[in-house]
Order: C-alpha cells, then structure tokens, then sequence
C-alpha cells in the first residue's frame, strides 16, 4: 500500500526513526485542506506507543480537514547540513503516514495530554501538571495520528558518520 523508500541505503534503524520522533520539539502535519488543497501545518507533538498526539482548538481549519478525511503525513526534519561545495545538503529526516482521529473519549484525551505534558514540561510540579491536564480535559481538543508507515532517512555521508558515534551526530532534539 506504501511505497518502498527508492533510496533504501539511505534508510535509518527502527530505533532511531524512533529516537528522533522522541526528541524532536515539532514538524509539518500535511492533512487535505479545503478543496483539496494540502494544508502542511508546524505542530508541536508527542510519539508514544506508534502513536502521535497534537493538541488543537476544537474548532478550526485543521480538526474540520481530520473530519473530513482523516488520511495525513507528519515530517520531521531533525538537523540538515548545506553543502555548497558539492550542491546538496545532508539531512536526516523522518516521515509517517497514518490516519488522524479527533479523540472523544475523556480517557484517551487524558493519555495524550499526558504524554504531551510529560514531553514538553517534564521539570514542572506533577500537582500542576496534573491540575493543568484536568482543567484541559473539556477544553482541549487532542488529534491523535495511528502511524500506518513510517521511514526515516539519512544522507550517507551522515549515515557513515552516526555508524562510527553510535548514534545522530548533531541531533540533540533541541530545533
């Protein structure tokens, strides 16, 4: 049903597809817009479980383009590198595509609140965070994205480079 990655050297490990959508602070979620048209907009998101989770007004281009067709993509870039002496950049980069759905259930609100909360304030007090997270349940609206395929990717050069450190060399999840 998806296509295979064409350049399937440059294809990064499972655990690092996944490293990189734990750490990364946002990327573009691609939804069909009104008339058709593409809607690409910069989110925050949290990844759990094969899961990604956005939050959003209830109301709004993005949560009526899920309703309507909840088919979408989410790219995250996480480091490139311009190359001008050889015309290219080097880039690592991540893409999934999955089906959006707007969370009714408060249980499930909760998780993916939680899981945001946890990403983007894990020093703040955990009875704040808590009462933040209540006060938000019947405000807040949670998107939540069942990755269906997903591939990241790499330069070679930075492939090379990631083998011999063991790891992302310049990712440090900070954009």
């Amino acid at each position: 049903m998806f296509r295979e990655m064409r350049r399937n050297k440059q294809l990064l490990p499972q655990e690092e597809t996944n490293r990189i959508l734990t750490l990364a602070t946002s990327g573009v979620l691609a939804l069909q817009g009104d008339q058709g048209y593409p809607y690409a907009l910069p989110i925050s998101f949290a990844y759990s479980q094969g899961r990604l989770y956005f939050h959003s007004a209830s109301a709004g281009h993005k949560v009526e383009a899920v309703r309507r067709c909840p088919k979408a993509s989410f790219c995250v870039v996480a480091g490139d590198q311009v190359r001008p002496e050889a015309f290219t950049t080097h880039y690592t980069s991540v893409i999934a595509f999955g089906l959006v759905r707007v969370l009714e259930d408060p249980k499930e609100i909760r998780g993916g609140l939680e899981a945001l909360v946890e990403k983007y304030c894990p020093q703040v007090d955990p009875a704040l965070r808590e009462k933040t997270i209540a006060q938000g349940l019947s405000r807040t609206c949670v998107l939540e994205m069942e990755i269906q395929h997903i591939t990241g990717k790499e330069a070679l050069e930075l492939a090379k480079a990631r083998q011999a450190m063991g790891g992302l060399p310049g990712f440090s999840g900070k954009q």
